[in-house]
């Protein structure tokens, strides 16, 4: 299930490793998640659970690669990495947590700017404030930094100033390199789960209790993709569509032989291609909705390859004993409701969920931000006034943390937000209020196309005056 040749993609896989799941061996290399080893392996179902069940997201927020390593339960194996000669097993549900799982009393860290999440807008946060030769501190869930953009391989849309013309994990790389040049300091590993009234952050750093207390924090936290309910959604096989792209683009591993995708918007489409490039069929795309969501150039791609989308068409179930094994859609009515005969099977052993993002920001409602939902921003967000500081003073917000955009939208307000904790810390210098301005405006660009038009309805209903 690796992946050999790639038309962009070039796998320089670390050494070879050798861990047990189960009590068999399995082969990985160094830097890869214990998940993707698994996956590549042909091992789908990681869980001890009654059905079979896979994982779904791959980025460490669902529950479906639960497993015991070395004894410790609850570890998700899709952000823990392989390691030569560890145990995994499958876990169970019902298992008692143990002392093993309470971190170890650490040190006390204290910064000027903290940054929770090292994606695209939470990079550009901390490079806008360390510029400005602020002490800035990153902390990350995964092992490795960059978010998202790792796992993308298209080409970015735009201006050189905006990353035009690169790729996703390139953006990534030279974001990532500018930010530890400029003495960022980036904890891996390191999940943010609290916020005390003191102005402490608390942090579990590879096991570790860090206690951190910061004068500005910046959430850039991104968003998780949603789940559709029907028969056999929690079959291995079926998993969102940027699981598929975390397995494929960045580890090298085939997701699977045969795909259907539900969802004709820009992700949909481009998970498409991305598919056929790593040498998956891709047997249909499925959309719900009348009309195609995405970009006219990603679909127009995708059908020159002989891939069909199927407008107002819906997934009816997944079928399989120990993984997907058919995928059945029907067409719908204007009411969305599935018409009785118009049933379609397809062959397919992997089933991507591509219908939308949620917002993951838990934190800020833990840390007293006021918080609204909004469909038009894809769930609860806080509001935030146009320089991304939120209800709490000091506590400022980026990318889909704030409401889902896309990538560039990412990168501006999360240099919109580096600059305004800058500015609070440092007070208003000319300088950085002329930068702030003349990125506000760049986002306003941004932001004038078809495609954000609800958009902007919903950042006004979440504007704080300032």
């Amino acid at each position: 299930m690796r992946i050999s040749e790639h038309p962009i993609l070039t796998f320089k896989r670390g050494r070879e490793l050798r861990f047990y799941f189960n009590g068999k061996p399995i082969e990985a290399f160094e830097g890869e998640s214990i998940a993707a080893a698994l996956w590549a392996s042909g091992v789908r179902s990681f869980r001890n659970t009654p059905e079979p069940q896979g994982p779904f997201c791959m980025i460490g927020y669902c529950s479906g690669c639960m497993v015991r390593v070395n004894g410790k339960s609850k570890v998700r194996a899709c952000i823990e990495p392989a390691m030569d000669g560890i145990i995994v097993e499958s876990d169970v549900a019902s298992l008692p947590s143990t002392g093993e799982e309470v971190p170890a009393e650490g040190e006390e860290i204290l910064a000027d700017v903290v940054i929770v999440g090292s994606g695209p807008s939470g990079l550009s946060a901390a490079i806008s404030a360390a510029k400005r030769g602020l002490k800035v501190v990153v902390f990350e869930r995964h092992f490795r930094p960059g978010g998202q953009l790792v796992k993308q391989t298209h080409k970015f849309f735009g201006s050189g100033e905006l990353f035009g013309g690169l790729r996703g994990f390139q953006i990534a790389e030279k974001l990532v390199n500018e930010a530890e040049e400029l003495g960022v300091k980036i904890y891996t590993r390191s999940s943010v789960f609290g916020w005390f009234s003191e102005g402490v952050l608390a942090v579990n750093s590879n096991g570790r209790l860090l206690r951190v207390k910061p004068r500005a924090v910046v959430v850039g936290t991104g968003a998780v993709e949603r789940f559709l309910p029907f028969p056999g959604n929690t079959l291995p096989g079926v998993m969102g569509a940027g699981a598929a792209q975390t397995l494929m683009n960045e580890y090298g591993v085939k997701p699977g032989e045969r795909a259907v995708v539900v969802g004709a918007g820009n992700v949909g489409l481009i998970v498409s291609y991305q598919l056929l490039q790593a040498g998956v069929d891709v047997a249909a795309i499925v959309e719900v909705r009348p009309e195609i969501g995405g970009w006219f150039v990603h679909a127009a791609k995708v059908r020159r390859l002989g891939v069909p989308i199927l407008t107002e068409h819906t997934v009816l179930r997944a079928e399989g004993s120990s993984h997907v094994e058919r995928v059945v859609v029907a067409r719908v009515g204007r009411d969305y409701q599935p018409i009785e005969g118009s049933e379609k099977v397809f062959d397919a052993d992997l089933l991507l969920l591509a219908v939308g993002l949620t917002p993951e920001a838990r934190l800020l409602a833990e840390m007293g931000a006021k918080m609204v939902w909004s469909s038009e921003l894809g769930g609860y967000v806080p509001y935030r006034n146009k320089y991304m500081e939120t209800s709490v003073p000091g506590v400022y917000v980026a990318g889909d943390a704030s409401g889902v955009e896309e990538a560039t939208t990412a990168l501006l307000t999360g240099r919109i937000a580096g600059l305004s904790a800058a500015i609070s810390i440092l007070g208003p210098q000319k300088e950085l209020v002329e930068e702030r301005e003349e990125t506000l405006r760049l986002l306003e660009e941004v932001r004038g196309t078809q495609f954000s038009v609800k958009i902007l309805e919903g950042q006004k209903k979440v504007s704080l005056n300032v």
